[in-house]
């Protein structure tokens, strides 16, 4: 194997005989790489049942050669490629699961460049990026002066809450990751903010009744009403950007019962740790107060109470733009002559940012609408140039 000089920019590792050729692999490679990225979508990894998927991609990493290839308690699956030295250790990440529950059709239809499917792009694109990566690295015959850990992480979707990442981080790679990048779905960004989030399971609950005989005691779904308002009317921040959703709501049992109880989930995000505890503070006042009005309504007759479970935290943080990692990724960007976007967003890389260890997250390529929708497409033209992007950076960062 040849390898490359610390000493060189992307720019002039991009002429280094070895790298140029696996520039032109992960060129050539790109129809096979986007059959792969249609079979591995094809393969459901409904959120916390990614195992099947996972073993596929244990498989294809035995076959690319790497080397102590294992499955972490988490169901991470990792493999390494060694450089000349162990350290520094790269690791490079996609994630296996997606947001769409067991049963949905993951068929994938393809008409020219436009491939359709849920999952097509987030993430089965970025899993897809990274066996190329891999492969165009041992077809040029490339060896690195550090070492990458490939890494197909399970949990990042929902209320997965980052479990892969935490599992990497806080135990099977615990103190032997120096830098991180993960590709996550389609276009050709860098998000270096990481965003992050707080997510609640709020339950109401009260003794229920018949809507007519029991007429007067407090209503789990009233209170949960009077909730609802009082978090819409909170005021958040523009900058940093700061958020709340109630996502999903359900209870009762019947239309003429007095529910006995009812539940909301409710996600806020910001990027800005101070900020995101501001508002999780209102946010647990209004649930507490509405309580308080719909009991104080009915005299507390039968009497509602509400409990917020913390269902989910991704924790913040971000790497700074003059960071050698982000620079790093800017000047790959420039040297294959793609728009520089510095972006912010909740992906793999919270964890490692929130520990202040260089991270990025990067987009695969080619061109994506729809995510996290049953009518979620890729637009594989000029794909090939986030391949090319990724296998550059990787080179560039493992070292």
């Amino acid at each position: 194997m040849a390898g490359v000089c610390l000493g060189q920019t992307p720019a002039q590792l991009s002429n280094d005989a070895r790298v140029h050729a696996a520039m032109e692999a992960a060129r050539r490679n790109e129809p096979r790489t986007l059959d792969l990225q249609a079979r591995l979508c094809e393969i459901p990894a409904p959120p916390f049942q990614e195992a099947a998927r996972g073993q596929e991609l244990k498989r294809l990493f035995q076959e690319l050669g790497l080397r102590d290839v294992r499955t972490d308690g988490a169901g991470n699956v990792m493999g390494v490629r060694p450089g000349k030295a162990s350290r520094p250790n790269l690791v490079f990440a996609a994630h296996l699961d997606t947001v769409f529950p067991e049963g949905t059709n993951v068929k994938v239809t393809r008409q020219g460049d436009i491939l359709k499917a849920p999952g097509i792009g987030d993430d089965s694109r970025g899993l897809a990026v990274m066996l190329a990566v891999i492969r165009a690295l041992n077809e040029a015959r490339v060896e690195t002066p550090g070492t990458i850990t490939f890494v197909a992480d399970v949990g990042e979707e929902g209320l997965g809450d980052l479990r892969g990442m935490k599992s990497l981080f806080f135990d099977s790679l615990k103190g032997q990751i120096d830098k991180f990048i993960s590709v996550d779905g389609t276009g050709l960004g860098i998000t270096h903010i990481g965003v992050g989030s707080n997510r609640y399971k709020v339950t109401f609950k009260g003794p229920g009744g018949h809507s007519y005989g029991a007429f007067g005691m407090a209503n789990p779904i009233q209170a949960m009403g009077r909730a609802i308002a009082k978090i819409d009317a909170l005021e958040v921040p523009p900058q940093p950007k700061t958020t709340f959703n109630v996502g999903r709501v359900g209870g009762g049992t019947s239309i003429n019962a007095i529910p006995f109880e009812a539940w909301m989930e409710v996600d806020m995000r910001s990027a800005d740790p101070a900020a995101l505890k501001s508002l999780d503070t209102r946010f647990n006042a209004a649930i507490q107060q509405a309580v308080s009005e719909e009991n104080t309504r009915w005299s507390n007759r039968g009497a509602v109470t509400a409990s917020a479970e913390l269902v989910g935290v991704r924790p913040a943080g971000q790497t700074p733009k003059d960071s050698p990692i982000v620079q790093t990724a800017l000047a790959v960007s420039r040297t294959m002559q793609i728009e520089e976007a510095l972006r912010e967003g909740s992906t793999d890389s919270n964890v490692p940012m929130n520990l202040n260890i260089p991270a990025i997250t990067i987009g695969g390529g080619g061109e994506g609408t729809g995510a996290h929708s049953l009518n979620e497409t890729f637009d594989a033209t000029e794909s090939w140039r986030g391949t090319g992007r990724a296998l550059l950076l990787a080179i560039a960062l493992a070292r």
